[in-house]
């Protein structure tokens, strides 16, 4: 059960002058929560294959597999923060599933097994997970204690969080994120899905996917960051939440904003065939991603108060990609 509120003062307050690690944090998500953490006075350690961009933080290399002396990060940093996994931003070949699917587990079995040889391990281990666990119901709203889906996707998510309850220490805080489509900005970090969906925007491509009814959750990346902060530092928190600002919106409805704040008025729309042909062959990623979708938000951060600074798209969009 979560003890409310969730106190963010607190939670800034346990993270400064401590050091939090983020595993698999080169990427655009992982940037984003190592500056906010720095900003509050946290030393930061990203723990990935490629070296990530220059900034405040350090990084030290692992293979996301296998023991090394990357474990020595984690001992007597006061949270672990594991992004660590294949993008899914891809064309879902088998090769592709599989590095999808064995990324995630095991880049979890690797750090639950370094905990194991550290004098003083981290007191909680915050989980990335998707929203896209729910699978794709057409109009069903799901929360914290939705049923989870049925197709890669949910297999994935399941898997993940199965690895992290298996890896996890007993006497560690345990926080897991279902993380809808986060919404930031470039830090020449990884690919966002934005790169590909603002030029679309621009050029008056971006128009209905299909029905276009299908549901877009999303979160602004600093409140994916402030929910980062209070799951490592708040120990009131725990269990699994719904990352996603509490206002979801149909993929059509998506795109007329995204337009509106690149100033382009007109959006064509694409039949489900095209959106197949052009994301495989043009854009070189998985068509599904566009022509399905789940309307997500979490029942326990509105028990808990948390407040979104970014509750609406468009205050989002125009926040992050307005003129």
């Amino acid at each position: 059960m979560l003890n409310l509120p969730l106190n963010e003062k607190s939670a800034a307050a346990a993270v400064c002058d401590r050091r939090v690690v983020i595993a698999g944090g080169s990427g655009f998500i992982g940037l984003a929560i190592a500056t906010h953490l720095n900003s509050l006075g946290a030393e930061v350690i990203l723990l990935s294959r490629s070296s990530p961009a220059a900034g405040t933080w350090r990084h030290v290399a692992w293979d996301g597999r296998s023991p090394g002396a990357w474990q020595q990060s984690l001992d007597g940093a006061c949270g672990l923060i594991n992004l660590a996994g294949r993008s899914v931003d891809c064309i879902k070949t088998p090769d592709h599933q599989d590095e999808i699917l064995r990324s995630r587990v095991e880049s979890t079995r690797a750090l639950g097994a370094a905990l194991r040889n550290l004098k003083s391990a981290p007191p909680v281990w915050v989980q990335m997970s998707t929203a896209h666990i729910y699978g794709d119901p057409p109009v069903t709203w799901c929360d914290e204690d939705s049923a989870t889906g049925y197709g890669l996707a949910p297999f994935v998510g399941r898997a993940w969080e199965d690895a992290f309850r298996e890896s996890v220490l007993p006497e560690q805080r345990q926080v897991i994120l279902r993380t809808s489509f986060v919404l930031g900005k470039d830090r020449g970090a990884g690919a966002s899905a934005m790169n590909k969906l603002l030029p679309l925007a621009r050029w008056g491509l971006g128009g209905r996917v299909g029905s276009g009814q299908q549901g877009l959750s999303w979160i602004h990346e600093t409140d994916l960051c402030r929910l980062m902060t209070l799951a490592v530092g708040d120990t009131a928190m725990n269990g699994v939440f719904v990352a996603s600002a509490p206002h979801p919106v149909s993929q059509a409805e998506f795109m007329r904003q995204l337009r509106s704040v690149v100033g382009m008025p007109v959006g064509l729309p694409a039949a489900e065939w095209m959106v197949r042909f052009g994301a495989r062959w043009l854009l070189r990623t998985d068509p599904e991603l566009a022509l399905y979708g789940r309307y997500v938000r979490s029942r326990r951060l509105a028990e808990s108060g948390f407040e979104f600074q970014f509750a609406q798209l468009a205050e989002a969009l125009q926040d992050l990609y307005g003129k």
